[in-house]
């Protein structure tokens, strides 16, 4: 009859066997490099806090993790790293493991050709999700989403659990976003594949996409460029269709575009003051010209710096943004389209 040890639960004993047993979970990933951590808890914890009261160093963590690596490393010949593809957390009081496999992050931008549609998910608020009469029993504000659109064919391809994407600001639901297109960084998680052919993804992509959302220059990145982009203030270029209460002469909104040039004071716009802090925010617009007009419609292109809100640059918001279109001509102005012609560097 074998001595349990109270040190170690004779867990030390049975290192080749857990080896084999994570290696075999570890085989049913892609990947290159591990990690082995451990948790210490319940009996354990307390005999280390009691040897250490006496002054007895106790480094069964750092043992058992050293031991576990050396058998997993010649059982499947990987490489350790401090940034594995996969972690191994071992639990020293019940002998059992979990995997945190990496997620594959991938950088690239995309174009919305088509409007009424959001950027990420957008549950409905009524039901959160669940399914009920006003959204039709989708559980969505929206039907389709820029994150679905690429989601769903990387989720399938990299076998992965889910994936989210990371944008660098967003446009409008009813705003296309075109040019060259917005940065974004797409988090897959706990993919089962992870080297796959990056253009090929791009492919697979734009095909499922059917041509309402397209993504260009993918390459493979790391978690750092979540927050780079996420923190990042791109200057962007617009264009809007703006349709006037009453006729307006060329030549004076011509010069209300210049006068719209310089600081603009916004307060949070009503429309999104459920879930924007109330503040007013200082922006710059750098350029506003005219591209066509006839009587009360014109299309107007404007240069901005981030954060600026152009719908209400031109409709003023009762006020709450200074100056405006609407308040320099004195006519009411409303933006009815808008696109997103560039998102600079």
């Amino acid at each position: 009859m074998s001595v349990r040890c109270v040190a170690c639960c004779n867990a030390f004993d049975n290192v080749e066997r857990f080896a084999r047993e994570v290696a075999g979970r570890m085989d049913k990933y892609e990947y290159r490099s591990f990690q082995v951590g451990s948790r210490v808890y319940g009996s354990i914890a307390a005999f280390k806090e009691l040897l250490e009261r006496r002054g007895v160093e106790y480094e069964i963590k750092r043992s058992f993790n050293y031991e576990l690596t050396r058998a997993i490393l010649g059982i499947t010949g990987k490489s350790v790293s401090s940034n594995p593809d996969i972690t191994v957390i071992f639990d020293l009081e019940t002998f059992n493991f979990e995997l945190q496999v990496r997620p594959v992050y991938i950088y690239g931008r995309y174009i919305k050709r088509v409007r009424n549609i959001s950027q990420t998910r957008w549950l409905c608020r009524f039901c959160n999700g669940k399914g009920c009469e006003v959204c039709g029993y989708t559980g969505k504000r929206y039907v389709a989403s820029v994150e679905e659109l690429i989601a769903a064919p990387v989720v399938e391809l990299f076998e992965a659990r889910d994936a989210k994407l990371h944008g660098a600001g967003r446009e409008d639901v009813d705003a296309r976003m075109l040019g060259r297109g917005r940065p974004f960084v797409l988090e897959v998680v706990e993919p089962k594949k992870r080297f796959l052919d990056i253009e090929m993804v791009e492919m697979a992509i734009n095909e499922s996409a059917g041509g309402k959302v397209k993504v260009i220059g993918l390459e493979y990145t790391d978690a750092s460029k979540v927050r780079e982009v996420k923190m990042e203030r791109h200057r962007k270029k617009y264009r809007a269709k703006v349709v006037f209460e009453r006729d307006v002469e060329r030549e004076k909104l011509i010069a209300a575009l210049e006068k719209l040039r310089g600081v603009i004071e916004q307060r949070t716009p009503r429309r999104v003051a459920h879930r924007r802090a109330d503040r007013i925010r200082v922006r710059r617009v750098f350029d506003a010209r005219l591209l066509h007009h006839t009587n009360r419609v014109a299309v107007i292109e404007i240069e901005a710096e981030a954060g600026l809100y152009i719908k209400e640059l031109v409709s003023g918001d009762e006020g709450r943004t200074k100056p405006s279109l609407s308040e320099i001509l004195g006519v009411k102005s409303e933006v009815e389209k808008l696109d997103v012609l560039d998102v600079f560097d």
